[in-house]
């Protein structure tokens, strides 16, 4: 089963979530602060993080900073904050999803599931037709089942969020895709997020093609509509 962090200064938090994970068969690491978390992850690395944002000698929104700068591993934040810029600041990072405290150990379970669903590919046995599932649109090759992505040859490393809402629109290109639509194809049922989120994930797609090619772009925005990948 997969190895989950949790990191969060409360340890009544660390404690009640790290039994609800145990009981679902997950392999749990508990950390109370960012710092010894990035250490620790750099010897154990776990297949998804829990990450509180406020803590002490480095918070959830450094942790992550520095994460991304070599991992895209899924990342989860717990806050007790309100304030909306928390998350656009954390989506904007490359976190996959938020939890209010305080939440319930269900709602949390199932979102954990669904974070490692959307990860994993689905079926990862090796098969004579799996070339045929690696999409390409030009320049663009997306790999699902060994989740990567290369622009005229190039790795371009992307969040298993950003990696969906890419598929979805290169799958057809061309065609509008609204924001409803790529929320459906980047998130579970169960997970509730808002037309910025969508836009935030598209921001940080384009920053990153534009990274190994400044002049990319094929992510086409029609306002009020949605998005579309260019055809041609």
């Amino acid at each position: 089963m997969p190895t989950i962090a949790l990191v969060d200064d409360d340890r009544n938090i660390l404690t009640s979530v790290s039994i609800a994970l145990e009981a679902e068969g997950y392999r749990i690491q508990t950390y109370t602060d960012g710092a010894s978390a990035l250490d620790g992850f750099k010897v154990d690395p776990p297949d998804l993080a829990i990450l509180d944002i406020k803590m002490p000698r480095m918070d959830g929104m450094e942790l992550l900073r520095r994460l991304r700068q070599k991992s895209e591993m899924p990342v989860i934040f717990l806050t007790s904050k309100d304030e909306e810029i928390d998350e656009l600041f954390g989506l904007k990072m490359g976190a996959d999803d938020f939890i209010h405290k305080p939440f319930s150990q269900r709602l949390l379970v199932e979102r954990v599931k669904a974070v490692l669903r959307r990860f994993s590919p689905r079926d990862t046995t090796p098969k004579a037709h799996d070339a045929a599932k690696v999409l390409e649109r030009g320049a663009l090759v997306m790999d699902p089942e060994r989740h990567t992505c290369t622009w005229n040859g190039q790795a371009v490393t992307l969040t298993v969020t950003e990696f969906l809402i890419l598929q979805a629109l290169a799958q057809r290109p061309g065609v509008v895709k609204s924001r409803n639509a790529l929320m459906d194809a980047a998130y579970d049922d169960q997970v509730y997020v808002d037309d910025r989120t969508i836009d935030s994930h598209i921001k940080r797609l384009r920053k990153k093609f534009k990274v190994v090619d400044d002049a990319f772009d094929m992510i086409e925005t029609l306002y009020g509509v949605g998005y579309r990948f260019k055809e041609g």
